[in-house]
């Protein structure tokens, strides 16, 4: 979906999310929307609009509506949504050997398509507007994305565990190629080396200096479980964390590290000054019982941490808002401290910070001038959203994706009024299901 050019909107009789961390406030404002991009926010625009803009375009009337910057999900594996509670309750390495692997040795390139769709339905029906993306097959998965009006950061997954990993390297540079930029800048790229250990030092070196050269930033999953620390110890005398800095991987690159559940006070000076940060994942770190990441720690050392879902296969939900009470309520209860990880906190987290994170907050993740005109809006009307005493923690802890009424991507509706505008949901839902029962047949 291209960005139609000349398209003017005026938004009046909303609450609009403004400032970050604790500074974050709703304010009642109106907000002028030109060509995708955010021209002017304040009171009373209606003169600005006759005069300025000669009253061309729509004029949409919020009633009393809450509006945030779009949910930026910053670790995913879409395309797993037709794993969703597939194999449950087991450990990650079993769930992934014994049910995952096998499970995704039977998808096709159509079949990543169309799970890719019914993760974005998902995604946006719950206010999420752009998502990191690490999978395989990833043309399908750009050309699913440019069809949706999402925003994307995609990857191909690389492991180097068998003879085919020049092969992974070289698509995941001809991805990087290809998409790069497409779609008005919605979809951008990124290396995805797997994980340390599947990746081995000289690749990851390779991959670093590639990373380097050619400014593209790296995706990868980092000390997920106790399981990976002692294997990476045994192997290489080095936590998880101390093995990405000993390979370069750091030195001069913008790195989205997935996880980061287990790591050392070392390993916290190590990442300290890193461009980039930390996909937190609460939901599935603690469904599949690996722990609870350090996002104090992070925060304190001034390291970037915004909120993925991870792939609906361990995750089960891709709804940003139950990650974002997962995230703060996991901080209070660990240090039995109901101040840490306030509302505000986690709302820039899920917002700003994910931008940041996808190198695209130059463009989106805040509601300013000149940004795009990426919106989640809220309806604010239901029982278990009532009464209004504080906004910031009717959105971090009382909302749900199913409080999401529009969601709007560079200044086109994506969804208005629950109904979904760019895609046939309806073909999505049948696509998904038929594919997932032939996918997991006899597993």
């Amino acid at each position: 979906m291209e960005r139609k050019t000349g398209n003017r909107m005026l938004l009046v009789n909303g609450y609009l999310m403004q400032g970050e961390g604790e500074e974050l406030r709703f304010e009642r404002k109106e907000m002028i929307v030109e060509e995708g991009k955010i021209l002017k926010i304040g009171d009373n625009l209606r003169d600005y609009w006759t005069t300025a803009c000669h009253n061309e375009g729509d004029v949409c009337d919020l009633g009393g509506k809450w509006v945030i910057p779009g949910l930026v999900n910053t670790h995913n594996h879409a395309a797993m949504s037709l794993l969703r509670c597939f194999s449950d309750d087991k450990r990650l390495m079993e769930w992934l050997s014994q049910k995952m692997l096998p499970a995704e040795s039977r998808m096709t390139a159509e079949d990543i398509y169309w799970g890719t769709h019914l993760a974005m339905a998902e995604m946006v029906r719950s206010g999420t507007t752009a998502f990191a993306d690490m999978y395989i097959e990833m043309d399908h998965v750009a050309e699913a994305v440019a069809e949706s009006g999402m925003r994307a950061s995609l990857s191909r997954g690389m492991a180097f565990l068998d003879e085919r990993g020049e092969e992974r390297l070289r698509e995941a540079i001809q991805l990087c190629d290809r998409w790069h930029g497409a779609c008005d800048g919605r979809i951008t790229t990124m290396l995805a080396p797997h994980a340390p250990y599947t990746v081995p030092p000289e690749r990851l070196q390779q991959i670093a200096a590639i990373a380097r050269e050619r400014k593209i930033p790296i995706h990868i999953h980092l000390a997920e479980t106790e399981e990976e620390t002692i294997k990476i110890g045994d192997r290489y005398g080095l936590t998880p964390t101390e093995y990405l800095y000993e390979s370069g991987v750091f030195e001069g690159n913008h790195v989205l590290l997935a996880h980061a559940v287990h790591v050392s006070e070392a390993d916290l000076s190590l990442l300290s000054g890193m461009r980039g940060g930390i996909a937190h994942n609460p939901v599935s770190n603690n469904k599949l019982g690996c722990g609870i990441a350090p996002v104090e720690a992070f925060l304190k050392r001034g390291i970037t941490v915004g909120l993925g879902t991870d792939g609906a296969g361990s995750a089960s939900s891709l709804d940003l808002f139950l990650t974002i009470q997962a995230a703060a309520w996991m901080q209070k209860v660990t240090h039995r401290d109901p101040t840490r990880l306030s509302a505000k906190q986690v709302l820039t987290m899920a917002t700003a910070s994910g931008a940041d994170l996808l190198a695209i907050g130059d463009q989106t993740g805040r509601l300013e001038v000149g940004k795009e005109a990426d919106l989640t809006i809220l309806n604010p009307h239901a029982p278990h959203l009532i009464p209004h005493h504080d906004l910031p923690s009717l959105v971090a802890y009382a909302a749900n994706g199913s409080d999401v009424d529009s969601v709007m991507v560079a200044g086109q509706w994506l969804m208005r009024k629950r109904e979904l505008l760019h895609v046939d949901e309806e073909r999505i839902i049948y696509e998904a299901a038929s594919r997932a029962r032939r996918i997991v047949d006899g597993l």
